[in-house]
């Protein structure tokens, strides 16, 4: 399919949507979290379906029972709307989430399924719907370098007072 550059710059402005997404989850950035979606958006999640920033609120709590999580996302399928203003999307999604008080690591394999809306020059999430394919659990054997050297995956957490970066 041959784009314009305005269709190039509004799929990388989508995809750039989902990056947002999934750093806000993992840093427990609220604010980041909350930039990808509108303030009227709305969230299925299986075990919450609402408001969208209500979710972001949600998972700030929720989430703090892992000491990190890693949502990765592979094979966004964007489809743009004729009117300029709406998009689909697919996106498949592997998040693992490192338990806080066990080495045990929780793995997540699913899709996102987005509808996106562009308003006043800026795309957001207006409905997404998270759809599971598989979940797993296994205890984690520790790795034959000293980790407890490095920054661990909570250090840069916002929700935590630290600032992002070095």
């Amino acid at each position: 399919m041959n784009y314009t550059i305005d269709q190039l710059v509004d799929l990388e402005s989508i995809r750039d949507v989902a990056r947002r997404y999934c750093r806000g989850v993992d840093r427990l950035d609220i604010e980041e979290m909350k930039s990808a979606y509108w303030s009227d958006a709305t969230d299925d999640h299986g075990t919450f379906v609402g408001n969208a920033w209500e979710f972001a609120e949600h998972c700030m709590v929720g989430h703090l029972r892992w000491r990190s999580t890693a949502h990765c996302i592979f094979n966004h399928t964007i489809t743009l709307e004729t009117d300029g203003r709406h998009a689909r999307g697919e996106i498949y999604n592997v998040s693992y989430l490192y338990q806080k008080d066990a080495d045990v690591l929780d793995t997540w394999h699913g899709r996102y399924l987005d509808l996106y809306q562009k308003r006043v020059g800026e795309w957001r999430i207006l409905e997404r719907v998270c759809v599971h394919e598989h979940t797993s659990s296994r205890a984690v054997d520790p790795m034959l370098i000293d980790v407890d050297k490095f920054r661990q995956g909570d250090f840069d957490r916002p929700a935590d007072g630290r600032l992002i970066g070095p």
